[in-house]
């Protein structure tokens, strides 16, 4: 009889889960009968061993979602390089001998899936949001020289400016804006950033992690000034296929 293998998501309210569904299919696709994969839905970040304990002899990895992809670091043994360097982990190997090592593969889904969209102009760069996700979205325009600034409610880095700081010069300069706040998932679909939508133009390209709805109130305001548009789903896909090579390496 094989070795049941079980995966899981780490996460806060997060039944609506891409990954459950995602990696569900996969297992079936691949004829995968003994392994399954699980959300474990958290309170707290503090209930984490529990979970380790009582599903240790099956769990080979996990996934991991907001609000915990920071908040994890204290209970791995090592930690992958470039995951290290983000300061944050989307992705859990559980090795031989029950040791964690953490990998960021938001970085790897993010990258491959706006680099089709640049067209060589896109100099400048607002990050809206400044929670985990936010710091993969960094650490790949960092790797592609393209400067940027986090935007948010209270800015706390030297790089960071407020939604009201926002003016018509900033968002011209701004060819590429990301969004990485949790506004307008649903089901608070009217929910949106609060930017100068009227200064976009078809020079834009707005990117928003978000999948579901597909089309946010976010893109839907950049398709009406003609921008190119992209929502995270492709994303996810990337950073989840990364994670199964991770698992399996």
């Amino acid at each position: 009889m094989s070795e049941k293998k079980q995966f899981g998501l780490l996460g806060k309210n997060i039944s609506y889960s891409f990954s459950k569904k995602y990696f569900t299919e996969k297992f079936k696709d691949l004829q995968l009968e003994d392994y399954s994969y699980k959300n474990f839905d958290l309170k707290q970040i503090d209930d984490f061993p529990l979970i380790l304990n009582e599903n240790m002899n099956q769990l080979k990895g996990f996934n991991v979602t907001i609000p915990y992809k920071e908040q994890i670091f204290k209970y791995l043994d090592e930690v992958d390089a470039d995951a290290k360097i983000i300061g944050a982990v989307n992705t859990i190997k559980i090795i031989d001998d029950y040791r964690l090592k953490g990998f960021n593969t938001d970085a790897y889904g993010f990258e491959n899936s706006l680099k089709p969209l640049l067209k060589g102009n896109e100099k400048n760069a607002l990050i809206l949001g400044t929670g985990g996700a936010s710091k993969a979205v960094a650490f790949v325009l960092s790797n592609l020289k393209i400067n940027f600034n986090f935007v948010s409610r209270v800015p706390k880095k030297n790089n960071s400016i407020s939604y009201k700081q926002l003016n018509e010069q900033i968002i011209k300069d701004s060819l590429l804006i990301v969004n990485c706040t949790p506004l307008g998932t649903y089901p608070n679909i009217k929910d949106l950033p609060d930017i100068p939508y009227d200064f976009l133009n078809s020079d834009h390209i707005l990117y928003d992690l978000i999948y579901n709805p597909s089309l946010t109130f976010f893109l839907q305001k950049g398709k009406e000034k003609g921008c190119t548009i992209k929502n995270g789903e492709e994303m996810l896909q990337l950073q989840a296929d990364r994670s199964w090579e991770i698992w399996n390496s």
